[in-house]
């Protein structure tokens, strides 16, 4: 074989690797950004390259993988929904109140469905994996408790927290798809 053939080669190989680089890299940005939805762009934003908040991400993804993450029992569920009706009767009396035990409700919950809570920046990115569309309104709930517990949190923001607080905590009690499938089949089993 001479040089010229040889050169050919290696640039076909070299064309051919940057040619799938970019097809996988497309892929990894596509899949995230489905997956993420607007916390890819928060993300983005936050890191100040596609890249690095592109690892980020996926890094969330393996870490959450791992967790183990299960549904609530239906005995955990109504157990937090009656505890959620009393935070939320609590608001009219005690806005205050109510907006610290919604926060404290929601970490109960998320570590019965088997998510560390000891650091909220850790929390809402777990969090954003599997609910990118609500996470954001955690933070915000956040963010308004942490103004109410310097006193710059208006009773109006304090309604805000609740609302965006129960926006997560809805979801975080809904069972997998699969789970009243389930269920139902076991019924019929029985029934049969």
């Amino acid at each position: 074989m001479n040089t010229l053939a040889i050169i050919a080669i290696i640039v076909a190989l070299v064309v051919i690797a940057a040619i799938a680089w970019v097809i996988y890299r497309k892929k990894r940005t596509d899949h995230l950004r489905q997956e993420f939805g607007p916390e890819y762009d928060r993300a983005v934003r936050e890191y100040g390259d596609q890249s690095r908040a592109e690892a980020a991400l996926t890094d969330r993804e393996k870490r959450v993988a791992a967790l183990g993450l299960h549904d609530l029992s239906t005995n955990q569920r109504e157990h937090f929904t009656n505890a959620w009706q009393s935070v939320q009767s609590q608001f009219v009396d005690s806005p205050t109140h109510a907006v610290e035990d919604a926060d404290h409700l929601i970490r109960e919950v998320m570590a019965a469905r088997g998510y560390p809570v000891a650091d909220f920046d850790q929390r809402s990115a777990d969090l954003s994996v599997e609910y990118p569309s609500i996470v954001e309104n955690y933070r915000r709930a956040h963010a308004i408790a942490l103004r109410n517990q310097q006193g710059e949190a208006s009773t109006e923001d304090l309604r805000h927290a609740m609302v965006c607080d129960r926006a997560l905590f809805d979801e975080l009690l809904k069972t997998s798809p699969n789970e009243p499938t389930k269920q139902k089949e076991a019924h019929d089993e029985r029934a049969a």
